[in-house]
């Protein structure tokens, strides 16, 4: 990359202009499935002239009406300046309430929100201003369900860089049990290194270290075992699954042992029709923790360019060997090959069953193939099938959050 994914050009909008007009929130029906609109104002009505993206959802395993998305919140649609958005709701997500902004008029971006066993919300956020070339994360914490937050590591003491994410170990037989760890993009980095960990809840974070092949755009996960496995690529078409097997222990500085290629099918692509200005997709990693036949099988997807196409699909591959070697490349998206649609922003879960779940935008419906909608498929057999695609929401145009 020539320049960095974020940068804070606009000054914030002038006070006085923000949440003055207002009409009904949208409500979406789709076939089965409803969309309920999140960022409304007090009366829970739609805000006129806002605009929000990259949400980012948690819940309370305890209490799943219990939520809160985290997002980059810009108060008018005509300035790019950003800042960390959020809601929660207390009704399955029904209705929302909107407080605010973490810090009003602090430029905030990529937003990664997380949950432990106990109900604590966690918000990761990169942070940066017109004065500094380089960019920081810090880590807030909710103990009332998203209602209020708390900045956990102050004056950039979760370090960090561009696209970061992070996760927490859940796995209650780990010696790392309720260690947090992150991971960044190596561009512009606050203070070096790729990674991170906290051993305290976020409240501390550790000098950080570089990854092996330093991957960028992507996500980690932990395993039952406690093992934590990184997943990211390059610029091109290169793609890796990177393992820890000492990062939940407390007393060593954590190294990566195992580093292994993953062929996704295709490279990442930046700058794509439907998001010009930005990626159309990047690596996530989902380790199953479900205890059944699929436990710690580790999975991985990824909107690529297959190789001599023009647009996207969404591809999947998975370990049942603990990351020794990985299986090829599978199409999840069903429609009929067509190297100029977009299928994108594809993402996974896996959910407590060991039921794997893949969405994404689609443009297999547009004759302009730049509306998109969201898409679905699962699994239920660790990826070896999936279901048909599921159309979930009505089209949309993805250039209305053009460079937003």
């Amino acid at each position: 990359m020539t320049e960095p994914l974020e940068k804070y050009e606009m000054p914030p909008a002038p006070p006085g202009l923000y949440r003055l007009e207002s009409s009904p929130r949208m409500i979406s029906q789709y076939g089965l499935f409803t969309s309920y609109q999140v960022n409304v104002d007090a009366n829970g009505n739609n805000i006129v002239g806002d605009a929000a993206n990259e949400p980012s959802i948690c819940l309370d395993v305890r209490n799943r009406a219990r939520m809160a998305i985290g997002w980059r919140q810009f108060n008018t649609y005509t300035s790019n300046f950003r800042q960390a958005g959020w809601a929660y709701t207390t009704d399955s997500g029904i209705h929302w309430a909107f407080p605010g902004v973490l810090q009003n008029n602090i430029f905030r971006s990529d937003p990664v929100t997380n949950s432990d066993e106990v109900g604590n919300f966690f918000y990761l956020s990169l942070q940066s201003s017109q004065s500094l070339s380089f960019f920081c994360d810090d880590i807030w914490r909710s103990a009332n369900g998203g209602q209020t937050w708390t900045e956990q590591s102050p004056d950039r003491g979760a370090h960090g860089g561009d696209k970061e994410w992070f996760t927490i170990d859940r796995t209650p037989t780990s010696i790392g049990h309720g260690f947090q760890y992150q991971f960044w993009t190596g561009l512009f980095t606050c203070d070096g290194g790729e990674f991170s960990r906290s051993t305290d809840g976020g409240v501390s974070w550790q000098t950080p270290v570089h990854i092996p092949n330093s991957p960028q755009w992507g996500t980690l996960d932990v395993a039952s075992s406690g093992y934590l496995y990184i997943g990211g690529g390059n610029t091109g078409n290169g793609f890796w699954c990177i393992r820890s097997t000492n990062a939940r222990n407390s007393n060593v500085t954590p190294t990566f042992d195992q580093i292994t290629i993953v062929n996704m099918g295709g490279s990442i692509v930046y700058g794509g029709t439907v998001n010009p200005d930005g990626l159309c997709g990047q690596m996530f990693l989902a380790v199953d923790r479900s205890g059944g036949p699929t436990n710690n099988n580790i999975y991985m997807v990824a909107s690529v360019r297959p190789f001599g196409d023009n647009g996207t699909d969404v591809m999947f591959a998975h370990s049942t060997n603990g990351e020794q070697s990985f299986s090829a490349p599978q199409r999840i998206n069903d429609d009929p090959v067509n190297s100029s649609k977009w299928h994108w922003f594809g993402t996974l879960s896996v959910a407590p069953n060991g039921r794997i779940d893949v969405v994404w935008y689609d443009t297999r419906n547009a004759a302009n193939n730049t509306d998109s909608q969201l898409f679905y498929s699962y699994s239920t057999d660790g990826g070896v099938t999936w279901s048909p695609n599921v159309a979930v929401s009505a089209p949309f145009s993805p250039l209305r959050l053009y460079r937003w």
